[in-house]
């Protein structure tokens, strides 16, 4: 509307059809007008109906500013604001993730983030891959300017932090583990002091090797040793666990044969300690029967495998046995050199044996 325009419609001259009438005099508006107020009436309600409502997803968080005042909605589905006054932002809640030393899309290395230096001083590229989640949209958006940005710093200070403190073997074979728990111990600390409304899920590392291909194959070769150490260790432990148990059963049996013939030791001696003292008892009674009855029975026990020789006049020589022939028993005697047949020797009268006092 122009300056004239508006000036004769504050006098009341001119009218929406554009004709001419006396200020307070009745106004007469045609059909046209009248559409023309219902449609620009409807466009405005159209347009505050549509800025007053807003939806949350379930993967989403709300901030809704009135006024220059923040607050967090985190409940999903349909809400109401007042248009033009209040605004709404909203923060994607799910896990997202970024990498370090490399890029996610060309999967190329980027050695300015990925070049570290270990405890004994060795060059090693070591790629990391970080996963993180907005845990407070409001201080997301108000505590800092670039809350990402942040937790990206935080996370390389700790990585090199962390590496710089382990020697490049464990870096590249058995300290991965361990190097993971400790950077993301050390990035939540971190997080908790500055508290920025995101929250770190998990850190891995992707990737680690030596910069140069000579210093690769000689950590290939390290490599492959000591998966070679590990091979025969577990090879000489399955062979021992495969020979314990019948050396085991070997040791059983010795063992059980031992105590058996030591029971028998046992039970001879015992046998043999009755035997005497039964006999013992027997010479208490009459000790001369007993000792002849001992003499007895020790000559029958000795003269069976006794050999006799005879030697006779001239050097000849003689073997008797067994005794019967000796005794007059049988005549089975013969002469081993000569082949005579000597004539057994006659026996002394039987001497009796000297009493001994027990």
């Amino acid at each position: 509307m122009g300056s004239g325009s508006f000036r004769n419609f504050v006098n009341g001259f001119e009218t929406v059809d554009g004709s001419r009438e006396k200020k307070g005099g009745p106004s007469k508006k045609g059909p046209a007008g009248k559409i023309g107020a219902i449609a620009v009436l409807a466009v405005i309600i159209a347009i505050l109906g549509l800025n007053s409502a807003y939806e949350i997803k379930e993967q989403e968080q709300a901030v809704l500013i009135t006024l220059g005042k923040a607050q967090a909605v985190t409940d999903p589905g349909l809400h109401f604001k007042i248009p033009f006054i209040q605004q709404v932002r909203k923060v994607n809640t799910t896990i997202q993730g970024f990498s370090i030393g490399y890029d996610t899309e060309s999967n190329e290395l980027n050695e300015e983030e990925s070049l570290m230096i270990t405890s004994d001083f060795n060059f090693i590229d070591v790629d990391f891959y970080v996963e993180y989640r907005y845990s407070d949209p409001v201080k997301a958006m108000f505590a800092s300017r670039d809350p990402l940005n942040i937790l990206k710093n935080i996370s390389q200070s700790c990585i090199r932090t962390v590496i710089g403190s382990y020697p490049v073997d464990d870096v590249l074979t058995t300290g991965k583990n361990e190097i993971q728990s400790s950077i993301r111990e050390m990035i939540l600390n971190r997080l908790a002091e500055q508290d920025i409304g995101i929250q770190l899920v998990n850190i891995t590392i992707q990737d680690s090797e030596p910069p140069t291909v000579e210093v690769m194959e000689a950590f290939k070769a390290v490599e492959s040793a000591k998966q070679g150490k590990e091979t025969a260790l577990n090879n000489a432990n399955k062979y021992r666990n495969e020979q314990l148990p019948s050396a085991q059963a070997q040791a059983d049996g010795i063992i059980k044969d031992a105590e058996a013939r030591k029971m028998e030791r046992i039970n001879e001696a015992t046998a043999q300690v009755a035997r005497f003292s039964a006999m013992y008892a027997e010479y208490i009674k009459n000790p001369v029967i007993t000792k002849q009855r001992m003499f007895y029975e020790a000559m029958e026990n000795v003269l069976p495998g006794l050999k006799v020789v005879i030697e006779g006049s001239g050097g000849n020589m003689q073997t008797i046995y067994p005794l019967d022939s000796f005794t007059g028993g049988s005549d089975g005697a013969s002469a081993e050199n000569s082949g005579e047949t000597a004539a057994p020797p006659s026996l002394p009268e039987e001497t009796p044996v000297p009493e001994t006092q027990p």
